[in-house]
């Protein structure tokens, strides 16, 4: 019978899930709005990768949860930390990593990695909401721009605005003042990516930034965010294709090592 593992990212706002084989590779993702409940998220994810598969829940080994819910679904087997997994995740896609930076709604995380895709060191700014993800989409909202458009219309920018704020509010009265003063909303947008990256780079060489340097979550799949991080770290940076299901594939790799670990104590429990 074939059995797979189930990785699972609970957030605030959005929730993600990749399902694996035992031999560690992704059969499929999906994500969810948090609302209105994580278990109730986590159930629909996996009803939703299993369906195709012609899979039943029975055939789930085993279910390993992160993220701010992580703790709130009941059928887990095994909770683990964020940093944990986005180390993991980050590393199994680039072995060469050795710095993350993960920024996602409600904050922004670096990690220092070993050659092994453990935790050495992280710093964050989870009481910073002008350096995370969710000051992006008020950015938004104040600029009347799609958050999806605004990472190309950055790269457009010739003048980029400064917003020196570090509290969230001032930062918002510092765009509507720009917005006011008659700038153009590209070189607007470019600060306040700018600005974001500040902040990050702050933390990557608070741990020591070293190594290749990897980027995940929700925010790297903006292009201007992107242009940004890499002019201030001044390095290349590694950015996966889905940048934010790197945290529930490091929780789906690091629950197949639980698996495996348990089965080797308990050899008559194997896949038939």
């Amino acid at each position: 019978m074939q059995r797979v593992v189930a990785g699972i990212d609970l957030g605030s706002g959005r929730s993600k899930a990749v399902l694996l084989d035992e031999g560690g590779a992704v059969l499929g993702r999906a994500w969810r709005k948090t609302s209105p409940g994580f278990t109730a998220a986590a159930e629909d994810m996996l009803a939703e990768l299993l369906k195709p598969l012609g899979l039943g829940r029975e055939q789930v080994a085993y279910v390993a949860t992160t993220g701010l819910g992580r703790y709130a679904v009941e059928f887990r087997d095994i909770q683990i930390t964020e940093l944990t997994c986005g180390a993991k995740g980050a590393w199994s896609l680039f072995p060469g990593t050795r710095s993350v930076i993960d920024i996602g709604n409600q904050s922004t995380r670096a990690i220092k990695s070993s050659s092994s895709g453990k935790v050495r060191d992280f710093k964050s700014n989870e009481k910073c909401a002008a350096g995370s993800g969710g000051f992006l989409e008020k950015a938004a909202k104040y600029l009347e721009v799609p958050i999806e458009k605004m990472g190309t219309l950055s790269l457009c920018s010739s003048d980029p605005r400064k917003i020196s704020s570090i509290c969230a509010v001032l930062a918002e009265s510092e765009i509507i003042s720009q917005v006011s003063d008659g700038h153009k909303v590209e070189d607007i947008v470019r600060g306040v990516y700018d600005s974001l990256a500040d902040r990050a780079v702050t933390l990557l060489r608070r741990v020591g930034l070293e190594g290749e340097l990897t980027f995940i979550g929700g925010v790297a799949r903006q292009e201007g965010m992107i242009s940004a991080l890499q002019e201030r770290a001044g390095t290349k940076i590694n950015v996966p294709e889905e940048p934010d299901y790197v945290c529930a594939l490091g929780a789906g790799l690091l629950g197949l090592e639980r698996l495996r670990k348990r089965e080797a104590l308990a050899p008559g429990v194997a896949s038939a």
